[in-house]
């Protein structure tokens, strides 16, 4: 858990400095990525909230999202993602929004993707979107990877916004 803090702490520092804000939509990383954003004092400063929408119903619930299908996509997919993203960075009135949904295993999701696959969006002044394969079953490992790739994107997407490096 350190090294995803020691991640979100350079996002907490130019989240202050810039005075924005970050709301967390996640699935299969089951809150780390809000765990580690709030793992830091003063995190009121910067953290709005966020949902674990791992089920259909708690998307509907949390986000107001509706059934996939009548949007035409899937979960576990960059568009999803992104859409997860948007949507939470909307409903808190953030600057940014990171969201995951992925499988992390020890098997695959029902959409046919494998253990280890996750999909992360960051919604900001722009936006972002990627793919990971971990390649590995290793469910607790899995729910690392993703996290820290999330905490990765979103300190990248605020340092280019912000004309920094990470």
């Amino acid at each position: 858990m350190q090294d995803l803090i020691a991640r979100a702490e350079k996002i907490a520092r130019l989240l202050k400095h810039r005075g924005e804000s970050v709301a967390v939509a996640e699935s299969s990383t089951g809150g780390l990525i809000a765990a580690a954003l709030l793992a830091l004092p003063g995190a009121s400063a910067y953290f709005l909230g966020g949902a674990v929408v791992y089920t259909q119903a708690a998307r509907r619930a949390l986000l107001d999202v509706p059934d996939l299908a009548s949007l035409g996509m899937r979960a576990a997919t960059e568009p999803y993602a992104l859409l997860l993203a948007q949507t939470a960075r909307q409903r808190f009135s953030a600057h940014w929004a990171v969201a995951e949904s992925g499988a992390a295993g020890p098997a695959g999701n029902r959409y046919g993707d494998p253990a280890g696959h996750s999909c992360i969006a960051v919604a900001g002044p722009a936006d972002r979107a990627m793919t990971l394969e971990t390649g590995s079953g290793d469910r607790l490992g899995n729910m690392h990877a993703f996290t820290a790739a999330a905490l990765e994107l979103l300190l990248d997407a605020i340092a280019a916004e912000a004309g920094t490096s990470a």
